[in-house]
C-alpha cells in the first residue's frame, strides 16, 4: 500500500515537469501566452533588471543545492524511499514556474530577424533544442531522472548522443535559449543568466561524476563538454 502514495506523489511531480515544459516552451519562444519573456516592458529598468536577477538566484540556488550530495543525502533520511528524486523534480518545476510567471520585461531588442526563411532556421534550432534535451533524458532512463521509477547504483555508460557531447541535455537548453529570432534585452539577461548558471553547475555535476565513477576522467578527455569536436582528444593522460 506504500507504493500507492508514493507513486501518486513521482506522477504528480512529472505532471509538473510536463506542465513546466510546455509553458517555457510558449514563454521563451513567444507562442500563446499573452506576457513572454520578450513582451514589452511594464516596469522601470532598474527595478525590472534587480528582480529578474534575484529569480535567476533563487532558481541557481535551489536547483543547484538541492542537487548537492549532502543536501541529497539528508533529503533521503527525512523522506519516504523514492521521494527524494520526485521532490527534487517538483521544486524544480515549481522554481522555474516561478522564474516566469514574475519575471520582468526589460524593453529594448538586441537583435531582430526579418528574414522568413532565416527566422524559421532559427525556429527549428529552438525546438531541436527541446527535442534533444528530451531525447538525451531517454538515453539515461527517463524514468528514473524524474522519479517515476527508484534510481539504482550508478553505472558509467555513453548511449548515443553521449558518445559525442558530454552534456547533450545541456546544450539543447544553450540552443532554446539563445535560437531566438528576436533577442530582447530580458531575453538576453535570462540566456547569459542560465548560460553562466549552466557552466558553474557543469563544474560542479563533473566533480562528482569524477567521484563516483572511476571511468568518467578518461571520458572527460575523449568526449568534448558540450559541442561535438572532429579534434582527435586523448583516450588517457600522457606518460611524463
Amino acid at each position: 500500500m506504500r507504493r500507492v502514495p508514493v507513486l501518486g506523489y513521482a506522477i504528480l511531480a512529472y505532471l509538473a515537469f510536463i506542465l513546466t515544459i510546455i509553458y517555457s516552451i510558449a514563454f521563451i519562444g513567444n507562442f500563446f501566452v499573452a506576457r513572454t519573456i520578450d513582451s514589452a516592458a511594464v516596469v522601470p529598468f532598474g527595478e525590472a533588471l534587480a528582480v529578474n536577477l534575484g529569480l535567476l538566484l533563487l532558481f541557481a540556488l535551489q536547483h543547484s543545492g538541492m542537487a548537492r550530495k549532502s543536501f541529497k543525502n539528508w533529503l533521503q533520511t527525512h523522506l519516504s524511499h523514492g521521494l527524494d528524486r520526485s521532490t527534487y523534480v517538483l521544486a524544480s518545476s515549481i522554481t522555474i514556474l516561478l522564474v516566469m510567471a514574475l519575471w520582468q520585461p526589460m524593453g529594448g531588442v538586441v537583435w531582430s530577424v526579418s528574414g522568413l526563411v532565416t527566422s524559421k532556421v532559427i525556429v527549428a534550432i529552438f525546438f531541436a533544442g527541446w527535442g534533444l534535451m528530451i531525447y538525451a533524458t531517454f538515453l539515461i532512463n527517463h524514468l528514473e531522472l524524474f522519479g517515476l521509477r527508484p534510481e539504482r547504483k550508478a553505472e558509467f555508460q555513453t548511449p548515443g548522443v553521449y558518445r559525442h557531447v558530454r552534456h547533450p541535455i545541456y546544450l539543447g537548453w544553450l540552443l532554446v535559449m539563445w535560437a531566438s529570432p528576436i533577442m530582447t534585452v530580458a531575453h538576453l539577461v535570462f540566456a547569459a543568466g542560465m548560460t553562466i548558471y549552466m557552466l558553474i553547475g557543469i563544474e560542479f555535476e563533473e566533480r562528482d561524476l569524477a567521484a563516483e565513477l572511476p571511468d568518467y576522467p578518461q571520458y572527460q578527455r575523449k568526449v568534448p563538454m558540450l559541442f561535438p569536436s572532429w579534434r582527435k582528444r586523448l583516450l588517457r593522460k600522457p606518460d611524463n
